[in-house]
């Protein structure tokens, strides 16, 4: 199985970029208003930093490869 672009996974992953990326650049705020402040800024910040890899995973629909590597191990 090839590599395959979509169109749709691009801008999903896009949106899923950028919502991480919001979230590290207002990971005070947001830690702040929905969680206990300074000792989340950093859980926040990470979060946001895992939602980035995500989005460009999904934007390169490399997240296809990964999940049929997955289920091929184990079915």
């Amino acid at each position: 199985m090839g590599y395959e672009f979509s169109w749709a996974s691009f801008g999903i992953g896009l949106l899923i970029l950028a919502v991480g990326a919001a979230l590290i650049a207002w990971h005070r705020p947001l830690a702040d208003t929905m969680a206990s402040g300074v000792s989340s800024y950093e859980r926040f910040k990470f979060w946001g930093l895992i939602g980035c890899g995500l989005g460009i995973i999904v934007m390169l629909n490399l997240h296809v490869m990964i999940l049929r590597w997955i289920f091929g191990a184990f079915f």
